[in-house]
C-alpha cells in the first residue's frame, strides 16, 4: 500500500512540472502573439527561443526542487527523467508552434 501511495505522489509531482512548462510556454506564446518583443530582452528572432530556454531551465530546476522535497529515494531517477523529458517535449512543441512568430 505504501508503494502505491508513493507512486501516486510521484506522478503528481511529474505532472506539476509539466503544468509549469505548459504555463510558461503559454505566457511566452501570449507575449509573442501580442507582439511584445520588448519583454524578451532581444529584438532578434532568437529572443523568443531564449525565453523558451528560460522556461525549460525553470522546469529543470523546479524538477530537482520538487523531487528532492519528496524525500523518497525510490524511483528518483525515473521521476526526474519523466519530468524533464515531458518539459522538453512541451517546450519543443511550443517552439515549433511559435516558429512563424519568431521570424516576424
Amino acid at each position: 500500500m505504501v508503494e502505491q501511495s508513493g507512486t501516486r505522489f510521484g506522478w503528481a509531482s511529474v505532472m506539476l512540472i509539466w503544468a509549469v512548462a505548459i504555463a510558461g510556454c503559454a505566457i511566452v506564446g501570449g507575449l509573442a502573439l501580442a507582439g511584445q518583443s520588448d519583454w524578451f530582452g532581444d529584438d532578434s528572432w532568437l529572443g523568443l527561443y531564449g525565453a523558451l530556454g528560460v522556461v525549460l531551465a525553470a522546469a529543470v530546476i523546479g524538477t530537482l526542487v520538487v523531487q528532492l522535497a519528496t524525500r523518497r529515494p525510490e524511483g528518483f531517477v525515473g521521476r526526474v527523467s519523466a519530468s524533464i523529458g515531458g518539459a522538453v517535449v512541451v517546450v519543443a512543441l511550443a517552439a515549433l508552434l511559435l516558429a512563424p512568430f519568431a521570424a516576424a
